[in-house]
């Protein structure tokens, strides 16, 4: 049981950390531990194939965010220094391009409206289908897809002003 726990924690853990880290969670790697303590506890009365498993594992995720955003609201907290982000340096060119290229993407994908923003994560990130996602977020399917329409066609807008070719 312990190998097979790694293997689902590896195979979902990037993608459950990428959407929370691009839903702005205020500590998305401490939040993704979480959904996967959540996971696992819950693991013994799931019923489901592959497909409903990765559903259930980012309903968990959307819910431990919300909840998230639900505790700050309440108790806003100071802003700390990572310790990671203290200490020796690596290939600090790489770090750099890697850092812009996921804070330009947080950026483009923040300017979109939380609902929008949601869906186009799930379906993307998550690899969700509509009536996945609209069971995830209490959505109707039409609903979904309309919100991605919307999402693609935003982002399509803002990347043709900033000169990015499509």
């Amino acid at each position: 049981m312990p190998h097979a726990a790694e293997r689902l924690y590896a195979d979902l853990a990037p993608a459950v950390a990428g959407y929370l880290r691009v839903q702005r969670a205020a500590e998305p790697e401490d939040l993704t531990s979480e959904v996967f303590l959540g996971v696992f506890r819950g693991l013994g009365s799931f019923e489901g194939g592959e497909a409903q498993f990765r559903s259930w594992v980012f309903t968990i995720a959307h819910r431990r965010l919300q909840d998230e955003r639900r505790r700050l609201a309440r108790r806003p907290q100071l802003a700390t220094v990572a310790p990671e982000s203290v200490g020796p340096a690596g290939d600090v060119e790489r770090e750099a391009l890697e850092l812009l290229g996921e804070q330009w993407v947080i950026g483009l994908c923040a300017r979109l409206p939380p609902d929008q923003r949601t869906v186009l994560l799930l379906r993307v990130v998550a690899d969700l289908p509509a009536e996945e996602v609209a069971r995830v977020t209490g959505k109707t399917v039409g609903a979904v897809k309309a919100l991605q329409r919307r999402a693609l066609h935003s982002l399509r807008r803002k990347l043709t002003r900033e000169g990015v070719s499509l």
